[in-house]
């Protein structure tokens, strides 16, 4: 009785499938079927944006004929994938079409059987259900080697693409940092912020560094302009994310890799007005199972920085009252580094691919600082007048070496997806660094002189493991999850010597050998699905740490941060006419770092006295943020956010004065504290037009308002500030080849960021405190011009200037009690840089002699077949 029951039922279902004929009662046929696949080259790389359109047969009633209509169309996503629903169970046909490789074309049609025979169950009701499930496996297209040597096709990327949830700025449209590092690159980054010294700040904090979705150890000067592809700028990272970084997001660097058939590569050159120069180039070649890139780029810098310092003391002591001080201060710094890439990898499969690449970096550079010092003050109600000359002479070398591993396997599952990798970086440094101090008296008599020499030393090592798994659970819903593991190891040594004549002596209380340990353990999950225009995902990271630190063989101290947990919530919203809201929150974490915990003071230079603190703790931000994006046009876009953070156990720079045990002198000592609480919020306007063919700019104007908590701290809080930062890039394009771009930026006065992570070879910091100050308003303006000739616009010429008023100035107030200071510099205002690149390639795969007649077998059997798996 069940089979005569299912047989019946199979009849019935396969009747109503082919019901409808051409010309008949009218009735369309159901649209319940699905397919879904992957395009892919015939080296089994996965081909992204290649056009697929459905067609479907109707019939004509005025012509009496079928003819082909439009029925859906999509392109393949960046791994290849597709995807299309609610398909005609018959009468479809699929053609898909990518530039360089020959058009294909597969009829699709769905045939489910009816149960036979004695041995007829429940499960083969469900088997012809499945029959409307198709999976067309890998369809292969093939290069159309005559198209690929006929026609030259440029395309040219967005300089900046604007998501929710994260900002990508293309870098090839940036030519003001041609011939840079990438800290020019992110003075032209949406929302970033850059100051004098290179250090960056997102939103007013500092943000994490990752390069191509992983943390690293090298610096934004360390980075050559011309390495990278592009920048992703992530203002709320979600639990997918390391939590640390507290207040602050993501800058994600992506480094240029291949993406075509054969080979490429860039050469380039370039100078500048104070004698620097770059030269570099990279390669990169990829056929069959094989993808090999290499980039090798030296960038030699000079560097020069005026600047002034004026500080003014007060001390209530019987003898010494007020002590005022002014430097005039002229800082060099001359010097070079080497920045080396190689990166392979090997597609096993078409659904696996293990990637290796190496990174080296060596530089060495030697600053040198001279600094004019008049000191005023009142001693034994007498006023004092001294005069001095400070030099430094400096010679710091440094040495990184990084290795990245991983593996990506791609499951027959539509979008089920295993990742695995590994990243170690290492790096060491040594310098030394020699003070002469000339002294004078208010008629210009020498008093005597002292000159004393640091040396150092030190290394670091950082090694993160993780892996990441995806498994759409139905249509609309995905799960993602991960593990990770970060250990880092930093060590550090210095000393200072008093040099009288030819003889070196130890300096007393200077000697620091230190060293510690540091790891972060986390896990995360997150649920992404879908209802309609809704939708939503859902995370929860969770994160344990430790650090121990040894100074000097014989003090050590260990904290044990116990597992915290990190949740986010991402929502969206798509209206008509290609609007969408979102509202975003997450958690994250900011623990104090190798610095800011050393217990040691580090009296080695008497105008900057510092010492870290062993008893930090983390701090923890709570961040909201709603979106409105806004597509309008071709390609404009809008995108308008309002954020809060709220910080407790903010880690901040601090100035306070304590008297020195041996000396009884009263000193300033800049060092960290944990802040009762901070806060910030804002709104950010983010703008991309393409107002003519030859003219596109995008503007980012950020409003915002801070405050630090210091209660705790027994001193007043510094009021808050209502601050905005604004950046407005503007692209020319003019005939005979040429483009123009120019760009401004403004800051208007703001709080001092907390947090810094200092860059490696700025000029001397002097004493300032994040919760003790502010920045006073700035603005600079860049231009450059392009010029590209050869066949095929192989080559490139660009002259750019930065500053070229001379407005970029750096001015800094810093107070505490009993204490004021002004801090005044510029940086290589109206620098002009010329540089030349030249590009190079062939995509046709037959340069490498290798025979298609097997890859020609294999297209037409996937013709004949849907595809291979």
């Amino acid at each position: 009785m069940k089979n005569i029951l299912l047989a019946a039922a199979a009849l019935i279902f396969t009747a109503n499938l082919y019901a409808q004929v051409p010309g008949g009662n009218g009735k369309q046929p159901p649209s319940i079927g699905h397919i879904y696949g992957k395009v892919v080259d015939s080296t089994d790389k996965p081909v992204p944006q290649a056009s697929i359109v459905l067609l479907q047969n109707k019939f004509d009633s005025s012509t009496k004929k079928m003819k082909q209509i439009l029925f859906k169309g999509a392109t393949t996503e960046a791994n290849g994938d597709f995807d299309f629903s609610d398909l005609p169970l018959f009468g479809i046909t699929m053609k898909i079409s990518a530039i360089g490789y020959k058009p294909y074309e597969e009829k699709i049609s769905f045939q489910p059987k009816a149960p036979a025979g004695n041995n007829a169950s429940g499960n083969q009701m469900g088997s012809m259900m499945s029959a409307l499930d198709k999976d067309l496996g890998n369809i292969k297209l093939h290069t159309d080697v005559n198209t690929l040597q006929s026609v030259t096709v440029t395309t040219t990327a967005a300089g900046l693409k604007m998501d929710i949830d994260k900002k990508t700025f293309n870098v090839d449209k940036n030519i003001v940092s041609s011939g840079g590092t990438a800290v020019d690159v992110m003075k032209n980054v949406p929302s970033v912020q850059v100051d004098i010294d290179g250090n960056v700040k997102l939103r007013n904090a500092t943000p994490q560094i990752y390069i191509d979705g992983r943390p690293t150890t090298l610096t934004l000067d360390q980075i050559p302009a011309d390495a990278i592809q592009s920048v992703e700028v992530i203002t709320n990272p979600s639990a997918k994310f390391d939590a640390s970084g507290g207040n602050a997001g993501i800058l994600n660097i992506i480094l240029k890799k291949n993406k075509k058939t054969g080979y490429n590569g860039n050469l380039m050159t370039g100078v500048d007005s104070r004698g620097g120069y770059n030269v570099g180039g990279n390669f990169a070649v990829r056929q069959g199972k094989i993808n090999l890139t290499a980039a090798v780029m030296i960038n030699d810098r000079k560097n020069l920085t005026k600047g002034t310092t004026d500080q003014l003391y007060h001390y209530d002591t019987l003898n010494l009252k007020d002590v005022h001080s002014f430097q005039n201060t002229e800082s060099k710094n001359n010097g070079a580094f080497m920045f080396g890439r190689l990166g392979l990898d090997y597609f096993v499969t078409n659904r696996t691919t293990l990637s290796l690449a190496g990174i080296r970096v060596h530089g060495e550079f030697k600053p040198t600082t001279v600094s004019d010092i008049t000191t005023d003050s009142i001693f034994n109600d007498s006023a004092l007048h001294f005069i001095g000359t400070r030099t430094s002479n400096s010679n710091r070398i440094f040495n990184a070496t990084g290795i990245q591993a991983g593996m990506v396997h791609n499951f027959t599952k539509d979008g089920e997806q295993l990742t695995a990798d590994g990243n170690y970086f290492s790096g060491k440094n040594s310098g030394s660094q020699t003070y002469l101090n000339n002294n004078y008296d208010e008629n210009g008599n020498f008093l005597g002189s002292s000159t004393q020499e640091q040396l150092s030393d030190g290394s670091n090592q950082f090694l993160t493991i993780q892996t990441d798994y995806a498994n759409p659970l139905t249509k609309n819903t995905k799960l993602e999850a991960g593990l990770r593991a970060q250990m880092n190891k930093t060590s550090n040594n210095n000393q200072t010597y008093d040099i009288i004549g030819d003889e070196a002596s130890k300096k007393l209380g200077t000697e620091i050998a230190y060293h510690n340990t540091s790891n972060v353990y986390a896990g995360y999950a997150t649920i992404t699905s879908s209802i309609k225009n809704f939708g939503y995902e859902v995370g929860l990271r969770a994160e344990s740490s430790n650090y121990t630190g040894v100074l000097n063989d014989t003090g050590n101290f260990t904290h044990n941060y116990p597992i915290s947990l990190f949740p986010s919530v991402f929502l969206s919203y798509k209206l008509q006419n290609r609007q969408e809201f979102q509202a975003n929150f997450s958690r994250r974490i900011n623990r104090p770092n190798f610095f800011q915990l050393i217990p040691y003071t580090d009296r080695s230079d008497s105008l900057n006295i510092t010492r870290g603190n062993p008893d930090l703790v983390p701090e923890f931000t709570n961040s909201f943020e709603v979106s409105y994006s806004k597509t309008y046009g071709k390609n404009n876009s809008f995108l308008a956010s309002l954020y809060y953070k709220h910080t407790t156990d903010l880690i901040t720079s601090f100035l306070s004065q304590e008297r020195n045990p041996i000396t009884q002198k009263v000193e300033n000592i800049n060092t960290y504290v944990n802040a009762n609480s901070a806060y910030s919020y804002g709104a950010e306007l983010t703008s991309v037009n393409y107002v003519t063919k030859w003219w596109d700019f995008n503007l980012n104007l950020n409003l915002y308002k801070s405050k630090i908590n210091t209660d705790n701290l027994n001193t007043p809080s510094q009021d808050a500030l209502l601050s905005w930062f604004g950046k407005w890039n503007n692209n020319f394009k003019l005939p005979a080849n040429f483009t123009i771009q120019l760009s401004a930026n403004y800051q208007s006065k703001t709080n001092l960021p907390v947090n810094q992570n200092k860059q490696m070879f700025g000029p001397p910091q002097s004493a300032q405190s994040s919760s003790q100050g502010y920045i006073l308003p700035y603005w600079t303006t860049d231009v450059a011009i392009k010029k590209t000739f050869f066949k095929n616009q192989a080559g490139a010429l660009t002259l750019s200037v930065n500053d070229i008023f001379k407005t970029g100035a750096n001015e800094q107030i810093s107070f505490a009690n009993n204490f004021y200071q002004d801090y005044y510099r510029l940086n290589n205002p109206q620098l002009v840089r010329l540089n030349f690149s030249y590009r190079f390639g062939k995509m046709d795969i037959s340069l490498f002699k290798r025979q298609n007649k097997n890859q020609g077998q294999g297209l037409q059997d996937a013709s004949q077949m849907g595809g291979t798996r």
